[in-house]
């Protein structure tokens, strides 16, 4: 067999970031999840997962802040064909209860999304379940916010958790547009499912409703909110970022899962995400943030990218390279936080 150069270019039709990894040999287990029914601006985070796929292959291996994250193997898993066919009929039934500005939760309306979102939950809490019990690390790669639920939760069943959410928006809203598992509803479905999640570190937020401003005043602290406009204020007084992700991070328990809403960067990094915002982390604080959490002793459990979007046809493919790159990053920040503690 031929030695694996990972100078060389990625051989046509080769896995993530050109790897072609066994799973049963795997540290890090990854999960496409091309679903995205509910998101309620722009589209095209179904196509998220193949995108970051086709870019990974122009990633070069030797990573500045993480070395040769390749070696510990990184295994792509297919996608559940039943999920991509519930996309696609959800998406439909979603479309004219959106383009009226949504429907009351519960009604026969949205049942058929909501059937869809419980179908996406409970295909990937059965897949993500025994990999966490074998010790993997667990990457879900979506399609829109809402689909890492299942994982988060399965994360949270193991032991008491944190999750450190990277986002433009606070996502705390309840059924959101009347859909219960809406992208906009992610964190307030999982406080809600998990007990054992103790606190949610939130970065990045710039676009929030008063109810959940409301939820996270009245969450006794369980909710940590960094907003983006506090963050720029204090820089602008002088304090250095790394005070602030020393905050941000301090408040996290001893166990992590990372939920990275691609939209938490600046938009010039994802101008195709499906609600864009002006403002957000560069790409240099977002690495920094990782490699900080990677650095600070506690266990990173999983990890999900979400709301990367390719641009339409033949305008180029810059959210993919992205979310290829941050993918990677991602990868790098498990294995260092899981060397650190071996």
């Amino acid at each position: 067999m031929t030695a694996f150069d990972p100078d060389a270019a990625a051989a046509a039709g080769s896995g993530i970031f050109g790897l072609d990894t066994p799973l049963d040999e795997a540290r890090i287990v990854l999960v496409p999840v091309p679903f995205a029914a509910t998101v309620s601006y722009g589209g095209g985070a179904e196509h998220g997962p193949a995108a970051i796929l086709a870019a990974s292959h122009q990633v070069d291996l030797c990573d500045f802040h993480f070395g040769r994250i390749y070696e510990a193997g990184i295994h792509l898993l297919a996608a559940d064909p039943d999920v991509v066919a519930a996309h696609a009929s959800a998406r439909r039934a979603a479309e004219p209860i959106l383009a009226r500005g949504g429907a009351p939760a519960g009604s026969a309306e949205v049942v058929e999304v909501d059937r869809a979102g419980e179908l996406v939950n409970e295909r990937l809490g059965a897949v993500v379940a025994p990999l966490l019990r074998d010790g993997r690390i667990v990457g879900v790669l979506g399609g829109d916010h809402s689909v890492p639920f299942a994982a988060i939760v399965a994360a949270a069943e193991r032991g008491t958790l944190g999750v450190l959410h990277i986002d433009a928006h606070a996502d705390l809203r309840c059924a959101y547009e009347g859909f219960r598992w809406s992208h906009a509803s992610i964190m307030h479905n999982v406080l809600a499912a998990a007990p054992s999640v103790e606190r949610l570190v939130q970065v990045g937020v710039r676009d929030f409703g008063e109810g959940e401003r409301a939820a996270i005043c009245a969450s006794e602290g369980r909710i940590v909110t960094h907003f983006d406009a506090d963050w720029q204020r204090r820089r602008f007084a002088g304090e250095p970022f790394d005070r602030l992700v020393d905050e941000a991070l301090t408040a996290l328990p001893e166990r992590v899962w990372i939920s990275f809403d691609v939209d938490g960067l600046d938009p010039a990094l994802c101008p195709h995400t499906g609600t864009p915002v002006p403002g957000g982390l560069q790409w240099a604080e977002a690495v920094h943030l990782l490699t900080r959490l990677a650095d600070s002793g506690r266990e990173l459990v999983g990890f999900d990218l979400v709301e990367v979007a390719p641009g339409p046809a033949g305008r180029g493919e810059w959210d993919g390279n992205v979310g290829a790159r941050l993918l990677y990053k991602l990868c790098g920040a498990m294995l260092r936080a899981d060397r650190g503690r071996g």
